[in-house]
């Protein structure tokens, strides 16, 4: 374990499971308090918290729906009032939809909606609630998507729009906050081992999707959540407004 983000408190919104879960373990890895956020997986967010615990750490688990923007400000004040401050805040919260083709007569129009509100507005309204009370020299990450700037394949319009829609709103809050050496980041998966991808992909990476990649293989939830971590800590205060693929080459 190291020490370096020692004193530091982080937010990782939905950390019951998958790379946000990932995220806040490497986190506190590093020495870092975490609060992490979910909507209905509470065995599984406590799981996490004694996880995390276990390691030194304080650590604290919080019900609240991405999909209710009005829930982002009570969010934000529990890590402060449980913490005293808030550092590092880690928008990974998102749903994926299997998607059709925009032209299909029985598109989910209803999920898709709800797919821009959570992966979008949500992550909006938690930042917006985050920024007042960040601390100076903060961390604002945005767990993006490949998808966001590259779109390999067809039915992913929807949910690739998403995702680039955060890339812009990123580099706006990186040159709103840089005068306070506020650092804002997107971090762009590509395929992961997480329930997410499992439902959208199915039992594995279908050939075709695979033979994209440079390097042949999908990403491993440790090396995403070692670039936040890097991100997150001292090394990282002159990176901002970045867009970091962590695809293995498949936007290349």
């Amino acid at each position: 374990m190291s020490n370096i983000l020692k004193g530091k408190v982080a937010l990782v919104t939905g950390g019951s499971r998958g790379l946000g879960a990932a995220t806040a373990e490497a986190l506190a890895g590093q020495g870092a308090d975490v609060a992490i956020s979910y909507v209905t997986s509470a065995e599984k967010a406590e799981a996490v918290v004694e996880t995390l615990r276990a390691r030194g750490v304080r650590a604290l688990a919080i019900q609240s729906d991405q999909a209710d923007m009005a829930a982002a400000r009570p969010l934000v004040e529990k890590v402060v009032a449980y913490f005293g401050k808030l550092d590092i805040l880690v928008n990974n919260a998102a749903i994926a939809v299997q998607g059709k083709t925009v032209d299909a007569p029985d598109l989910d129009t209803v999920n898709l909606d709800r797919q821009w509100q959570i992966n979008v507005m949500g992550a909006v309204a938690t930042t917006r609630a985050a920024a007042p009370v960040l601390s100076d020299g903060g961390r604002i990450i945005f767990i993006g998507s490949a998808l966001g700037t590259h779109v390999p394949f067809t039915g992913a319009a929807d949910y690739a729009g998403t995702k680039a829609a955060i890339i812009g709103y990123a580099k706006g809050v990186a040159r709103d906050l840089g005068g306070r050496n506020i650092t804002a980041n997107v971090i762009q998966p590509g395929v992961m081992p997480t329930d997410m991808a499992a439902e959208v992909l199915g039992d594995g990476v279908p050939d075709a999707l695979m033979n994209l990649h440079a390097i042949r293989r999908i990403a491993t939830l440790e090396e995403v959540s070692a670039l936040v971590c890097h991100l997150a800590g001292p090394n990282g205060g002159y990176i901002t407004g970045g867009v970091i693929d962590v695809a293995g080459g498949l936007a290349i």
